[in-house]
């Protein structure tokens, strides 16, 4: 009996390892489709515009409609995962994500704007269950996990950026078909998250267990500044995305160089994603942090608002690790702050979307202040009072205090 079960135990062994390793490479792959697809449309913003005749703020409606999808859809998905589990309704996204890019690379005016909607709706569920998905099955090494996460999503994001004008001119692909190419990734991500779909652990299975009631977050201080904090980093990365590229150009770099700016801005990110959550993993408060962010995005503007050509590799990289370590709070912030992987949900769709809300009105309003003024100054002007907001919440959401199951605060440090 004893050697039968050590047998059994033996082969256990490989196969929970070999089960591991899928859900990691899972989640590394879903993780590269959360922003490819939309960075990929800023160094080629004007051939968009070119082939439709758009003005700024519509073409800043590219980025703002995910965003605003992100809004809508972030506080279903937890329903979603209660109801046919978190595996299926991530298989599911994947799905809708390779349909929607496919889509919006039609050659029609509404397509784009149907598939940029349809793509924008299925990454919200993914950017809320990931954070979950995570603090459930990766208890004990979320710092690193999230760090991993958070890493092959920023070079997903970077690489898009980078290889859109290689892809769309050089290689002689047009604009349609470098977003097309975007499908593929969403593709092969479908397809290695099929051995996840069929587990059947679902998102509320710790209060089945204690019996205790959902309650809503909107009541409470903590996960508003949490919310915040989400939506304000957004804010300034999705304008980032947007309008860099034109800002860039329009003092004299190519479309191509500009681009390429846009990428070592997310490239210098990519070490700050990984080590700002293994640092705050580590400690009770994430005050400093938070506020060194701010400082660093700070200054990063206002190099970018001196306009010397020489400041600008400096201000992408000041901006880039201010971005990756602002998104990384963000994302521990979803664990850090909450007791359960269903709370961590809950707060993660609600930080998601009133964050995205707040964060769809950037490029929107970014690209009409630039329609107005006929400059980018006052522009970048607004984006420096934002980073003031958001040094202000990473205040209270870095503190050393967490939600308990009944929603209320434990612990103010």
């Amino acid at each position: 009996m004893n050697h039968a079960n050590q047998a059994s135990a033996a082969v256990s062994r490989p196969l929970v390892m070999t089960s591991s390793w899928l859900l990691l490479l899972g989640i590394l792959l879903i993780a590269a489709n959360l922003r490819a697809s939309i960075t990929a449309v800023g160094p080629i913003v004007s051939n968009i515009q070119q082939t439709f005749g758009l003005s700024s703020t519509w073409t800043g409606m590219l980025t703002t409609l995910p965003l605003l999808a992100f809004a809508l859809i972030s506080p279903l998905a937890p329903r979603m995962a209660r109801r046919i589990s978190m595996e299926n309704t991530l298989f599911g996204a994947m799905i809708v994500l390779t349909g929607a890019i496919i889509i919006r690379s039609l050659p029609s005016i509404a397509a784009l704007f149907v598939g940029t909607a349809l793509l924008g709706m299925a990454i919200a569920i993914a950017n809320v269950l990931l954070p979950s998905l995570i603090k459930r099955d990766f208890a004990s090494r979320v710092g690193l996990m999230t760090g991993l996460y958070s890493v092959v999503m920023n070079l997903g994001a970077a690489l898009a950026s980078g290889f859109s004008i290689p892809i769309s001119e050089q290689l002689g692909f047009g604009w349609q078909g470098m977003l097309a190419c975007w499908a593929l990734l969403a593709l092969i991500s479908s397809a290695a998250w099929i051995p996840q779909i069929r587990k059947m652990k679902r998102i509320n299975q710790t209060s089945a267990q204690n019996g205790s009631k959902r309650k809503s977050l909107f009541g409470s201080n903590l996960a508003w500044q949490v919310s915040l904090f989400m939506g304000l980093q957004s804010f300034c990365f999705y304008v980032n995305v947007s309008w860099l590229p034109e800002i860039l150009h329009d003092r004299g770099m190519s479309h191509s160089d500009a681009g390429w700016m846009l990428s070592l801005l997310q490239f210098v990110s990519l070490p700050a994603t990984f080590l700002i959550p293994v640092i705050a993993g580590r400690k009770a408060s994430q005050k400093g942090l938070s506020l060194l962010t701010a400082l660093l995005m700070l200054v990063g503007y206002i190099g970018l608002y001196n306009g010397h050509a020489a400041l600008i590799p400096v201000c992408m990289i000041l901006l880039g690790i201010a971005g990756g370590s602002g998104f990384s709070l963000a994302v521990m912030f979803f664990v850090l702050r909450t007791g359960s992987a269903e709370q961590s949900a809950q707060l993660s769709g609600m930080a998601q979307a009133i964050g995205y809300l707040l964060a769809a009105a950037g490029p929107l309003l970014f690209g009409f202040i630039h329609d107005v003024t006929g400059n980018w100054n006052l522009s970048l002007v607004m984006l420096m009072l934002v980073v003031v907001g958001f040094a202000l919440t990473g205040l209270g959401a870095g503190a050393n205090r967490t939600l308990s199951v009944s929603g209320a605060v434990n612990g103010n440090k």
